[in-house]
């Protein structure tokens, strides 16, 4: 089950030094607005797809507002050409989503009179107007360069260099650009750095050609040693903490943060039976709880996986056509894909090898004050973010080993609400209740009271 919403295809991207960035729900740009429009990100999707030091970046945001008022500000390594940006299609992303969400699944016990094999069930995650002369000598002036002007589907796209954060933020306004409050110090590490600066708006002719009810993700292909996602100027017009998927698709394994800690979400949990309705809001508030117990700083792995199997399934497998439209440009040397990355991306010889890191970050300025950024690993151990049902036998149980299994019930129902309660922070009486569970028809050992006592049951 997803709970975040894949706001439609929401743009992006843009990326780095290296990189980065992301979206729709949070991403590495800000949003700029002409007029007064009020514009949100909350949350952001991104894919990065990166073998060496060739990336393949794409950004979706949950843009909320008006399309004319749409427009991003993203530092990207190198002046990108037309050839480096594409628009694709939000399904891709949903397709990445749909197979690495975390995911419920189900268990039913045998029958302990008549041991069978427990079958195993898999739930769904639930988962202006100044000439151009004047333009130019005004933007000389301000220490504004325009490196790059094209087109691209539904965006209008500069590539600008700036030599400092004032110029910048004044071109900006004086295009029609509505600057966030606190731009200007945030651009300044950009600029000391030589990156560039991606900007992009919607064409309101082409978008209202193309077709779409929503602004598309853009993707952008460059060579850059640095594996990074900028994320600080993301934050700028967030009203509050924002989430950030980031799913890393690599020739080798897992992905992981190098600035700040990467822990893997808790998993592998059994987990009262009443969850399966309400898995949204179980895995929200988990989340939260172990947001918060590792002092909200910490990204989290919550899938890890090769591509080519799942187990369980939460959706099938991307096929190899869909992961180049991910960016995936190692598969093979003549694909049918428009995929316009660089000739020199692709390999001579074909490999099927794509292996999937599904990172979450939940951000703020005062906690992630630097850029997120990355390395591969050769570790390809898998993982998953899995919660598990295990229903009771319902049948008649007449054996001895029959009437033992149905005495230890209680106690596997409690131990049930108590992870729950641990994996969440809710109330164990609300929880005991919705299971209909009474602790008083509960008998412990001695020692499991000692070790209850201790914490360690």
């Amino acid at each position: 089950m997803r709970f975040f919403r894949l706001l439609t295809p929401l743009l992006l991207a843009i990326v780095a030094v290296l990189c980065f960035a992301p979206a729709a729900w949070a991403f590495c740009g800000f949003y700029v607005a002409k007029a007064d429009t009020k514009l949100y990100n909350k949350a952001s999707q991104v894919v990065i797809a990166r073998d060496g030091d060739r990336t393949v970046l794409t950004m979706a945001n949950d843009f909320q507002g008006e399309v004319k008022d749409f427009a991003m500000v993203v530092p990207v390594p190198t002046v990108l050409q037309k050839e480096q940006v594409r628009v694709t299609e939000p399904k891709i992303i949903e397709r990445l989503d749909a197979f690495s969400a975390p995911r419920l699944v189900e268990y039913f016990d045998s029958d302990p009179c008549a041991p069978v094999y427990p079958q195993e069930l898999s739930v769904p995650a639930p988962a202006a107007a100044r000439s151009e002369a004047e333009g130019a000598r005004g933007d000389r002036s301000l220490g504004v360069t325009i490196e790059a002007r094209f087109n691209v589907g539904e965006y209008d796209i500069l590539i600008l260099s700036a030599k400092e954060s004032g110029g910048l933020e004044t071109w900006l306004k004086r295009n029609g650009y509505k600057i966030p409050r606190g731009a200007k110090e945030l651009l300044k590490p950009y600029i000391r750095s030589s990156m560039k600066f991606f900007v992009a708006k919607v064409n309101l002719d082409k978008f209202e050609q193309s077709g779409y009810q929503f602004l598309r993700p853009l993707q952008i292909s460059y060579q850059s040693p640095k594996f990074m996602l900028p994320i600080r100027l993301g934050m700028i017009n967030a009203t509050t903490e924002q989430d950030l998927i980031i799913y890393i698709l690599s020739p080798q394994g897992q992905a992981e943060i190098t600035n700040y800690r990467t822990v893997k979400i808790p998993s592998d949990a059994n987990v009262p039976l009443f969850v399966k309705d309400k898995f949204g809001e179980f895995y929200k508030s988990m989340f939260q709880t172990a947001y918060t117990k590792e002092d909200r700083k910490v990204g989290f792995l919550e899938y890890a996986w090769d591509m080519g199997s799942c187990d369980p399934c939460s959706a099938d497998p991307l096929s190899q056509e869909e992961l180049k439209q991910a960016g995936v440009f190692w598969l093979d040397d003549n694909s049918g894909s428009n995929v316009p990355v660089s000739p020199s991306f692709r390999r001579p010889s074909p490999t099927s090898s794509v292996f999937i890191s599904r990172l979450h970050v939940r951000y703020t300025r005062d906690k992630f004050p630097e850029d997120l950024i990355f390395q591969q690993t050769a570790n390809s151990e898998s993982f998953q973010g899995r919660y598990v049902l295990q229903h009771p036998f319902q049948g008649e149980l007449k054996c001895q080993a029959g009437r033992e299994y149905k005495r230890s019930l209680p106690k596997r129902f409690e131990q049930e609400a108590q992870t729950l309660a641990k994996l969440t922070n809710w109330n164990i009486q609300d929880i005991r209740n919705k299971m209909k569970l009474s602790v008083g028809n509960l008998t412990y050992s001695w020692w499991e009271n000692f070790f209850s006592w201790l914490g360690l049951y």
